[in-house]
């Protein structure tokens, strides 16, 4: 019954596997069959009728080389000369000469059997000298005696009706050979009378039987027609055109002539010599009889292998494929009944020749299993005893297996003995002077207890930080952005952070660079400097007296960075030294007790730089001091990189870097911002840089504005309502405007910001609105004009700020009647975006915790976590009341 239905489903997509490609090909063979076969057919047509005109060609040609060959006669020369001083000659001599003459105009009769008669005239038409090919034949003048006169060509050729027939006239102007080239002298005019049988046998030559071919002049007039009646006849003007037309493509054409009974056919025309065409007019049907008869054919091989080749093919894989499936199952059901005598044939070489070897293999081990269990069971006493010892060895291992994870255990123990006290001692500070604040201290005291609560928010979100990363980089998530970082204001920086702490312990600190070094390197900042301030801070920390140096060179060799941090410290012993990268270790209770930590630091530290591409090592002595040495790859191998040679030109980068910091820009800026709060901020740091921008409040103005007035950047809100930021950009780009786009943006998720830039964004800024940044963004796409007198400092101390902010403040009361409302109708869409701007705008008046808060409940809502919604409204709106608080304290 299963052979059966995998038959009949094999068979079911067999049939529209095979049909339908050779459907697809049947239709593109039909096709191209009949295409050639019409493309063919025409070919042959069109050989046959050059061949008909090459034909007629030849024939005049010929006869005109035979007609200029007479007029060469040295008789007929002095005939003509003689006729032209007739007076000065004695009739005897004249009888000589034309007794000559007709003797010579004979044997040129009697040679060419196509020439009926040759005459000569003089240039006033007159019959000087006449032979006919019949004898009792005469002619007194020729109708075409005048066009001779006027005609200056030394051959023509004359198509002239007689008798119901057309004939053909070839005429040689003859001169008086006593005359110069200067001055020629016409005596008379060599007539041959052609036989135009060979012409009409030739248009009369059919390729198919209903074909009509015609030769016919340049005024439309049909010389020679195969159809006789139509003789003599003339062409309407438009058929002369459309003939005249298709003789220059030289290609058939589907026309329709009057001349033809008003018939449509094939025509094909073709250009002669002395203004004649060639005229074949066709049948379509006949014309593409043979290639229709190609076409059905090949139609009916097509249609007759998509009927048969499923079924052909259905049998073949029947035979080789499912028939052995069935054998193969019938020995799989006796196998299952317990015969074991079952074999397969194995004389295939084949897969299934493969399988069926395999399957009388695992008979034979089914054998050769169930001997040996017969054997098991005689010597089962033996083998417990061997199995006991074997136990026994095993719970050795076991126990030294639990010593272990004991003392794993005991380590974890440790580290959340420390991570409960490195957490719950900023957690401490942090609520019991929030307590003091909100008890109504003094604004003095509310300054020092907010920096208090600060400084330990900050090292509690250190902590935090380090966990998480080291569960990323233990779950190998750990994501590194590669960028563009200029090395001296970066060691520059490093320095700068150090350094306020060293001067705390009243430390030495020193910064030793072993030139040259790259002017930059390619890495992830943030991650690199994470490294580096995780080492430095350490040697401070467990320095007590003396000092600490960094030394900074790099290896041109492995185009490495090494950094190399010396301490005069505490020290470690070699064992220490050992566990100094692993988690959760430290040097001792003692050490943890006395200067803190979470035993996290150095681990993280260590795997960031091999993900950087290096390593950290450590050589150390006890009471001695510790020297790190942090390797990390320079990723320059692709790049151009100029090299700081001396201290002289790091001092000057780090000049030109303060300069450049200090100058002002030139240039016309949009910024697309919904919050009219946050259009205030942005005005005000952009004034900094001497730049007063224009506004747009959603997407839709930002568009109009932009393909209306010349921007040198539009900075981009991304959510606004009306239209977003993404949609503005997308409409922008697809009407052609190339002028630079900067998102800003409180999403700044990588997934988000790839998001903005295939809309056509050339780079996001994050909100809050980091200065640092912007200021790089302005001197990337605004030119410099003069040094500014202002600084950050006095901006965010000023009035104008302190405004903007407090009218900010005002909004907060109705911000919360919002949030209230919408939580209470439920309304997560218009509460998503709410939280969302307030995510934005906070941060930029330096509100941070509204901003968290806000960001929180946006992310809440976008993962549909329901559980926690109620929690994050409490904790938005806390943070609210929280500065409206402070607000009334002040």
């Amino acid at each position: 019954m299963n052979n059966n239905k995998l038959s009949v489903r094999l068979l079911w997509y067999i049939t529209p596997l095979v049909i339908i490609p050779m459907a697809i090909q049947g239709i593109f063979s039909l096709t191209n069959v009949t295409s050639s076969s019409e493309k063919q057919a025409e070919a042959i047509v069109t050989r046959f009728v050059e061949q008909q005109v090459n034909k007629s060609q030849n024939f005049t040609q010929f006869y005109n080389s035979i007609i200029e060959l007479l007029s060469a006669s040295p008789v007929l020369n002095n005939y003509l000369i003689y006729s032209y001083d007739e007076n000065d000659k004695p009739s005897k001599e004249r009888t000589k000469l034309v007794s000559s003459l007709v003797d010579e105009f004979g044997n040129y009769v009697d040679s060419f059997p196509h020439i009926l008669s040759i005459g000569v005239i003089n240039p006033q038409g007159d019959v000087l000298s006449y032979y006919p090919k019949a004898v009792l034949e005469t002619r007194d003048s020729y109708p075409f005696s005048n066009q001779l006169t006027n005609n200056r060509k030394q051959q023509n050729i004359f198509f002239i009706s007689e008798n119901d027939k057309t004939s053909i006239y070839l005429t040689y102007r003859l001169f008086d050979s006593r005359f110069t080239l200067d001055s020629p002298k016409v005596l008379g005019y060599l007539i041959f009378h052609i036989d135009s049988d060979e012409i009409a046998r030739s248009v009369a030559n059919d390729y198919f039987s209903d074909t009509v071919n015609f030769i016919m002049d340049n005024t439309g007039k049909i010389l020679f027609c195969n159809k006789t009646d139509l003789n003599n006849n003339y062409v309407s003007e438009y058929e002369l055109q459309l003939l005249k037309k298709t003789a220059n493509t030289e290609e058939f054409n589907q026309l329709s002539l009057h001349t033809l009974a008003d018939d449509t056919r094939m025509i094909l025309a073709n250009s002669m010599s002395n203004d004649l065409y060639f005229v074949t007019a066709l049948n379509k049907n006949s014309l593409y009889k043979a290639g229709q008869t190609i076409t059905m054919y090949t139609a009916l091989l097509i249609l007759s292998t998509a009927i048969f080749l499923p079924g052909i093919i259905f049998l073949v894989v029947r035979r080789m494929l499912l028939k052995p499936i069935e054998s193969l199952a019938e020995a799989s059901h006796k196998v299952g009944d317990g015969n074991l005598n079952v074999k397969l044939p194995q004389d295939r070489k084949d897969e299934l020749g493969m399988l069926f070897r395999d399957f009388n293999h695992m008979v034979n081990q089914i054998k050769q299993y169930q001997t040996e269990l017969l054997d098991y069971r005689e010597h089962l006493e033996e083998k417990v005893v061997t199995r006991t010892q074997a136990i026994a060895k095993i719970n050795k291992k076991l126990e030294k297996a639990i010593v272990e994870a004991e003392q794993a255990n005991h380590l974890k123990s440790r580290f959340l003995a420390n991570m409960s006290h490195e957490i719950r001692t900023p957690l401490t500070a942090i609520m019991g002077f929030t307590e003091t604040i909100l008890g109504q201290e003094s604004n003095n005291k509310k300054a020092k207890y907010l920096s208090t609560v600060l400084r330990n928010s900050k090292h509690l979100l250190e902590l935090i930080n380090n966990i998480l990363d080291l569960s990323k980089i233990e779950a190998d998530k750990l994501e590194v952005e590669t960028r563009v970082v200029e090395l001296m204001p970066f060691i520059n920086d490093i320095k700068s952070i150090i350094e306020p702490m060293a001067l705390d312990k009243e430390l030495a600190l020193s910064l030793n660079i072993d030139y040259p070094l790259p002017s930059i390197i390619h890495s992830d900042e943030t991650r690199l400097k994470q490294v580096l301030l995780n080492i430095c801070t350490n040697a401070v920390k467990f320095t007590e007296k003396g000092e600490v140096a960094i030394n900074v060179r790099y290896s041109p060799s492995t185009e490495k960075l090494i950094f190399t941090v010396t301490d005069s410290g505490i020290g470690m012993s070699q064992q220490e030294q050992e566990r100094a990268f692993k988690p959760f270790e430290q040097a001792d209770i003692s050490t943890t007790r006395k200067f803190g930590g979470t035993g996290l630091g150095l681990c993280i530290a260590k795997n960031l730089a091999q993900i950087l591409g290096g390593d950290i090592t450590v050589t150390s002595k006890l009471s001695e001091g510790s020297k790190f040495e942090i390797i990390v790859a320079t990723n320059n191998q692709n790049h151009k990189v100029a090299m700081v040679s001396s201290a002289n030109s790091a001092k000057a980068m780090l000049k030109e870097e303060s300069i450049a910091h200090a100058q002002q820009f030139e240039g016309n800026i949009l910024v697309a911002e919904d919050n009219k709060d946050n259009q205030d901020l942005i005005r005000l740091l952009l004034s900094q840089w001497g730049i007063s921008p224009d506004f747009a409040n959603n997407g839709a103005e930002a568009v109009e504005q932009a393909l209306t007035n010349d921007y040198d950047l539009i900075l981009m809100d991304m959510q606004m309502p009306v239209m977003g930021g993404l949609e503005a950009t997308q409409m922008l780009r697809n009407a052609a405007y190339d002028g630079p786009i900067v998102a800003l943006t409180a999403n700044v998720m990588k997934n988000d910001v790839d998001a903005y830039l295939e809309a056509g964004c050339d780079k996001a800024l994050a909100k809050p609105i980091d200065k640092v940044q912007l200021e790089q963004t302005l001197q990337q796409y605004l030119s410099l004009e003069r040094d500014s007198q202002q600084n950050w400092e006095e901006l965010f101390q000023g009035e104008r700020f302190k405004q903007i902010s407090d009218n900010y403040k005002s909004k907060l009361p109705n911000l919360l009647k919002q949030i209230a409302q919408l939580n209470e109708q439920q309304d997560l869409n218009e509460l998503l975006a709410l939280s969302h701007s307030i995510k934005g705008s906070a941060g930029c008046f330096g509100f941070n915790h509204i901003s968290d808060a806000a960001a929180e409940l946006e992310s809440c809502i976008r993962e549909h976590n329901e559980e926690g919604l109620d929690y994050h409204i409490l904790k938005l709106e806390q943070a609210i009341i929280f500065i409206l608080n402070l607000n009334e304290d002040d």
